[in-house]
């Protein structure tokens, strides 16, 4: 099987650090070129990689067949449609628009050109993650979960996430991997409580939140702040037959920024033991260590190249990242309003 040829837009942290390390490791894709207004910073990085000023340049090229779009939140949209009007497939990192409503539009656009939309979601493939799934059966029923992504910067920089404008903040940029990790674990909650703030001098859009989700008895939270000089749990689940807590995060991002690669000796491994701890009634048992799942970010690379030269599953597709938009969109509602709002 051929590799697909593949066009990188946007070469700031995320294009840089993640995407392209990602897909040039990627078995079945090839890196074909990137789009960026700094083509020095990308040469310097890959001598001999075609660089491109802007998509539609990259797009005369006709062997890209898949584009995928790291660029700043409000122009995900636009980026899409453009790729998707000239024929191609598109991967765009989440969250993948700036409403619903943009999201509704270029899934549309897709459907109606017969070409694939995935979005970057790839926690999924967090070692906490995959280390709950693992774990859940040993948990029972689930009656509370926290889901935490907290961090110590404590300083506004500048930098478009952090300013005033639409899809800034961090309730679009680590609420959308919280929310996703809920809604493939759990499906659609039944109501949203939210409080998004800016809590750091200066700030200029939301660098904290704590979002209550409610399923039955089962409450989930989300919970993120900028301001975390000692972070709680990254994970903690309550359940039926026992408790999991796990402190740390996982170490994929630390290593692509430390220059490593996929396939390096160690890659995902996460040296933090969780604990386990069974309960019969009221009486916990003898807490145990358990080793995490090694984390795999580029299992989605490589199914996104089965998904486009094999037919094989989208492993994240269009309408699961619409829900979480429509719960990003609910999270904003509800805090600003003040109150549940049912779903």
């Amino acid at each position: 099987m051929a590799s697909v040829k593949t066009a990188l837009v946007g070469y700031g942290y995320a294009g840089k650090t993640i995407h392209a390390p990602l897909i040039r490791a990627a078995k079945g894709l090839e890196l074909a070129t990137i789009v960026s207004s700094r083509p020095a910073d990308v040469l310097a990085d890959l001598p001999g990689m075609t660089v491109a000023p802007d998509l539609t340049t990259a797009l005369a090229d006709p062997t890209i067949e898949l584009v995928v779009i790291a660029t700043p939140n409000d122009i995900h949209a636009s980026m899409a449609h453009e790729a998707l009007d000239a024929g191609r497939h598109v991967v765009i990192d989440k969250p993948f628009a700036l409403s619903v409503a943009e999201g509704e539009s270029v899934l549309a656009h897709a459907e109606r050109v017969g070409k694939t939309v995935s979005v970057f979601h790839c926690r999924r493939w967090d070692s906490n993650y995959l280390t709950l799934q693992a774990l859940r059966p040993r948990l029972g029923d689930l009656y509370q979960v926290v889901l935490r992504y907290d961090r110590l910067r404590p300083v506004v920089r500048n930098r478009w996430r952090e300013r005033a404008g639409p899809g800034s903040g961090i309730w679009f940029d680590l609420g959308s991997h919280l929310v996703d990790q809920c809604l493939s674990l759990f499906g659609w909650p039944e109501w949203i409580s939210a409080d998004i703030a800016g809590q750091r001098p200066g700030a200029q859009t939301d660098d904290y939140f704590h979002v209550l989700l409610g399923y039955g008895r089962l409450r989930a939270i989300l919970h993120s702040s900028m301001m975390t000089t000692i972070p709680g749990p990254a994970l903690e689940a309550q359940g039926a037959h026992g408790a999991f807590v796990k402190f740390g995060m996982d170490t994929q991002e630390e290593m692509l920024k430390a220059g490593r690669v996929p396939g390096d000796t160690g890659w995902g491994i996460d040296p933090v033991m969780g604990i386990f701890t069974p309960v019969a009634g009221e009486i916990a048992g003898q807490s145990q260590e358990v080793t995490a799942t090694p984390g795999n970010y580029l299992a989605y690379y490589e199914a996104i190249a089965k998904t486009i030269h094999e037919n094989a599953p989208n492993p994240v597709v269009g309408e699961d990242a619409l829900k979480v938009m429509k719960l990003l969109e609910l999270g904003f509602v509800s805090s600003r309003e003040g109150r549940k709002v049912v779903t």
